[in-house]
C-alpha cells in the first residue's frame, strides 16, 4: 500500500493511495491515533472514488462520527486504465438497448461479470486499510447504491467483517443470490420514479436480503434523484450499528 498525497480541511485527513494496481482515497479524522470503526464506500456507474456524493459522504462520516472511510475506483472508472472487455461489453448492451432490448438486465448481467473483479480487490483493501495504525480493526460498514450496490451486494455477502450496510437503486437480476446471503441489518433505498432499476426489481432485492434488520427508504424522483436528508438517516443507521 503506498500512499500519494495527504491533505486536511475542517478536521478532515485526505489520503490517496494504490494497492497494487488499484487507487484510493482514505479519509480520517486529522491526528487519528487508534481503532475506529471504518466504513467502504462503492461509487455509481461512470463515476470514480472522489465523485462529490461519495466525498460529502466520507467527510460526514469521519466529522460526525469519527470514523474512517475508504474508496477505491472500480475497473474502467476514475484513474484505471480502460478495460478493453469491460468497454466492448458496455458498447453492445448500448446498443442493444437502442435496438429495444431492456436495460436492467443488460445491467445485471454487466455487474456480476465486474464484481468477479472488485470482490476480491474490496477484500484486499480492506485488509491493508485495517492494518494501519489510525484505522485498526474496528467494526467495518459498507455503502453503495446504483453500481455500488450491484457491486456490493456480493462483497458484504463474502466479507464476514462487513457489520452493516447501506444499499439500493439496485435491482434482483444481479444480485439476488448472493442477498439472500447477507444477514447484517441493512438500510435500502428506492427510488420510487427509477428511470434505470425497474421499481419491482428494487423491492424484489429488498425482499430476497435475509437480514433479520432491514428497511427500506422508498423516496419519490428518479435514479439519482436521492433526498439530501436521508444522509442523516445513514449517519443514524451506521452509529446505531458501528459504534
Amino acid at each position: 500500500m503506498r500512499f500519494a498525497s495527504e491533505a486536511s480541511f475542517d478536521g478532515v485527513c485526505e489520503q490517496l493511495f494504490t494497492l497494487g494496481e488499484i487507487p484510493g482515497v482514505l479519509w480520517t479524522p486529522a491526528g487519528a491515533a487508534g481503532t475506529r470503526p471504518l466504513i467502504l464506500m462503492g461509487h455509481g456507474g461512470g463515476q470514480h472514488k472522489k465523485a462529490p456524493g461519495i466525498v460529502a459522504r466520507a467527510r460526514n462520516f469521519v466529522a460526525e462520527c469519527g470514523f474512517a472511510v475508504a474508496a477505491v475506483d472500480v475497473p474502467g472508472h476514475g484513474d484505471r486504465p480502460k478495460d478493453e472487455e469491460y468497454d466492448r461489453i458496455a458498447t453492445e448492451n448500448r446498443a442493444r438497448v437502442d435496438a429495444g432490448e431492456e436495460l436492467a438486465p443488460l445491467v445485471a448481467g454487466f455487474q456480476a461479470l465486474v464484481a468477479r473483479q472488485t470482490v476480491p480487490e474490496w477484500r484486499a483493501v480492506l485488509d491493508a486499510v485495517q492494518g494501519l495504525d489510525h484505522v485498526g480493526t474496528g467494526p467495518v460498514g459498507y455503502w453503495g447504491v446504483s453500481l455500488g450496490c450491484g457491486l456490493g451486494v456480493p462483497f458484504v455477502a463474502a466479507e464476514p467483517r462487513v457489520g452493516a450496510a447501506v444499499l439500493g437503486l439496485g435491482g434482483a437480476l444481479a444480485s439476488a443470490e448472493a442477498a439472500a446471503r447477507i444477514t447484517v441489518p441493512v438500510e435500502f433505498l428506492v427510488q420510487w420514479d427509477d428511470e434505470r432499476v425497474p421499481r419491482a426489481q428494487s423491492l424484489a432485492l429488498f425482499e430476497a436480503l435475509a437480514s433479520a434488520e432491514k428497511t427500506l427508504h422508498a423516496n419519490p424522483g428518479k435514479h439519482g434523484e436521492i433526498p439530501a436528508f436521508e444522509l442523516d438517516s445513514t449517519l443514524r443507521f451506521f452509529a446505531r450499528h458501528l459504534g
